[in-house]
């Protein structure tokens, strides 16, 4: 077992941790206030190979892992949790592509994706398919060389600006047998999108319903073989939890940064914040649980990689841990600072938003213990 990085993983973590100080902290605070979508500086982290991590070099792809991967969000999110976590789902979307497509499929879309020329989303959820995913409803009906597509998708990121749709849909049976993977190109004639989301946090990136009536796609857009979506659909979700639980790892420790920091300025009652024990103890409990959870952010990451048995439960184990200690350590530095904390003019009201939507998505975290005791009980 190794704990510490390699030469190379540590040069990548410093470029995306000096990204992130340089074009995306500086910003965070306005692209929230005003729902702004940072197009430019995801094509500027795309230049660094942050659009593809773990997609091969010979579509442009910088053919990392997913601990490089998990080092790559985690030092991003430190500037910006919510642009991000968006680059993790274009990521995701790029990778389904890239490991289930076909040569031509990858040679078609990749190229432009990798660099962001064309920005993915990806569409799982459904208005009354959340938790429950193998019941979507999205029907995509064989006509000829084309599917016809009615039905919708909710809460997804990038609706309306991305250019690529990677859409789980029901082609056959109920269940997730009858679930195929097709990607949907935002131009296709009888798609559409809802009004944007007004959301708590993640506003540098949009949010809204997309939109399919009578939509007619190419079986040529047809990721896999029917019936193999919902694979493809939990193969990219035990990628994503790891990620978005790397995303809490950044936002808390620029929480726990600033936290430390404003310890050792402030004074109360004569004395220091940091020369208070119980401010001492709140700060170490604060770093403890963000070191515990990075260590099983990195195991999952690398069982993911090997593809071990227990991929899926370390990756929900990890998920689940990551984004609940992530948030109480952006809520206790956001304590720390008092009323100061609860101010915008504090980045911590920001972070503790931010985060808050990790527990909730990729999976919430209930249903990681459904996974994780569902592997439990196996036998």
């Amino acid at each position: 077992m190794r704990f510490e990085l390699t030469e190379e993983q540590q040069a990548f973590q410093d470029v995306a941790r000096n990204f992130a100080a340089a074009e995306l902290a500086p910003h965070a605070a306005d692209w929230d206030r005003d729902s702004f979508f940072p197009v430019d500086k995801l094509r500027k982290a795309a230049e660094l190979g942050f659009a593809g991590i773990y997609v091969r070099e010979d579509v442009g792809g910088s053919a990392l892992s997913r601990i490089d991967a998990a080092l790559i969000f985690e030092a991003l999110s430190e500037g910006c949790t919510s642009t991000a976590a968006f680059l993790s789902i274009h990521n995701m979307a790029s990778w389904m592509i890239d490991s289930f497509g076909t040569e031509e499929q990858r040679q078609k879309w990749l190229p432009k994706l990798t660099p962001m020329e064309l920005i993915a989303s990806y569409c799982l959820t459904e208005p009354s398919s959340g938790s429950d995913a193998a019941s979507l409803k999205t029907k995509a009906v064989r006509d000829g060389d084309h599917y016809v597509l009615n039905g919708g998708k909710a809460f997804i990121s990038g609706a309306g600006t991305s250019d690529i749709y990677v859409c789980m849909v029901r082609t056959g049976e109920a269940g997730p047998k009858g679930i195929s993977c097709l990607v949907v190109e935002k131009d296709t004639p009888g798609v559409s999108f809802g009004a944007p989301e007004r959301k708590m946090g993640w506003n540098s990136q949009p949010t809204a319903q997309v939109i399919f009536e009578d939509a007619r796609v190419p079986v040529a857009n047809r990721i896999g073989a029917e019936g193999e979506g919902f694979k493809i659909a939990m193969s990219g979700l035990d990628g994503g939890r790891i990620n978005i639980g790397a995303c809490s790892l950044g936002t808390a420790e620029a929480a726990l940064k600033r936290a430390k920091a404003y310890l050792g300025e402030r004074e109360q009652f004569g004395r220091k914040l940091a020369d208070f024990q119980a401010l001492q103890f709140k700060l170490a409990d604060m770093a403890t649980e963000l070191q515990a959870a990075r260590l099983m952010i990195y195991n999952a990451a690398t069982k993911v990689d090997a593809k071990a048995p227990d991929a899926t439960m370390q990756a929900a184990m990890a998920k689940r841990f990551a984004t609940d200690a992530g948030f109480r350590v952006i809520n206790e530095a956001l304590q720390i600072h008092g009323g100061y904390g609860y101010l915008k003019d504090f980045p911590l009201e920001r972070h503790l938003r931010d985060a808050r939507v990790h527990q909730i998505l990729e999976g919430t975290n209930e249903i990681m213990r459904v996974i994780i005791a569902r592997e439990l009980l196996k036998g």
